[in-house]
């Protein structure tokens, strides 16, 4: 979609680098099996993700800073599912396969998880919802959050709008989120709703 390059936020200028520091951490919506083509609830080409988020986690391991993961670890049960009247198939299902992170994730051994919706009555789109995650960035000193996954137009906008709303400065990963777009454009309008609440949308190459 290219936000970055269509226009300036704030202080920042789309062709300024970024540099990762102290204060920053990379977290990951998300990208689990039944996410991704294949899975029960396939985000297209969600799978193209992977890669350039293992890029992202390499340049935050090699400056030792923290990252995050969160995941859907629902019940069978659940209240999300279509059994149940949700609007969804079962998905993601604590402990079976379909909710494991994707085998090609290189997430580090010291990368916090954070599980959310995880009991039959409560749904959360939001990785801060529900979850120990605010209190974890805190007690970590973070101040800038650099965050892709899965999908834009559900938990990637409800993670980044409550990150906004909790203090943090947000850098959207744009080359690693795909949208499941149960309308048309669903996925464009999440970006542009991100960008409008003060998220920043940024690639790979902008950042050292």
């Amino acid at each position: 979609m290219n936000i970055h390059n269509q226009t300036t936020f704030g202080n920042f200028s789309p062709s300024q680098r970024i540099h990762v520091q102290a204060g920053d951490a990379l977290l990951i919506v998300d990208v689990q099996n039944d996410f991704l083509p294949g899975g029960s609830l396939a985000v297209p080409c969600g799978d193209q993700v992977v890669p350039v988020l293992n890029h992202y986690i390499s340049l935050f391991q090699d400056r030792a800073l923290p990252v995050y993961a969160t995941r859907d670890w629902h019940p069978p049960d659940h209240c999300s599912f279509r059994t149940q009247g949700g609007p969804w198939p079962p998905h993601c299902i604590a402990g079976s396969a379909g909710a494991r992170f994707a085998s090609g994730l290189k997430l580090p051994p010291s990368a916090t998880v954070i599980s959310k919706a995880t009991s039959a009555g409560t749904d959360a789109y939001s990785g801060f919802e529900g979850t120990p995650l605010d209190d974890n960035l805190r007690n970590a000193n973070v101040q800038r959050l650099f965050i892709g996954g899965l999908a834009t137009d559900y938990c990637v906008l409800n993670t980044v709008n409550d990150a906004l709303q909790h203090g943090y400065q947000v850098f959207l990963l744009e080359d690693a989120i795909r949208a499941v777009n149960v309308n048309r454009n669903d996925g464009v309008k999440a970006e542009w709703a991100m960008v409008n609440q003060g998220a920043i949308p940024v690639e790979w190459k902008m950042l050292s």
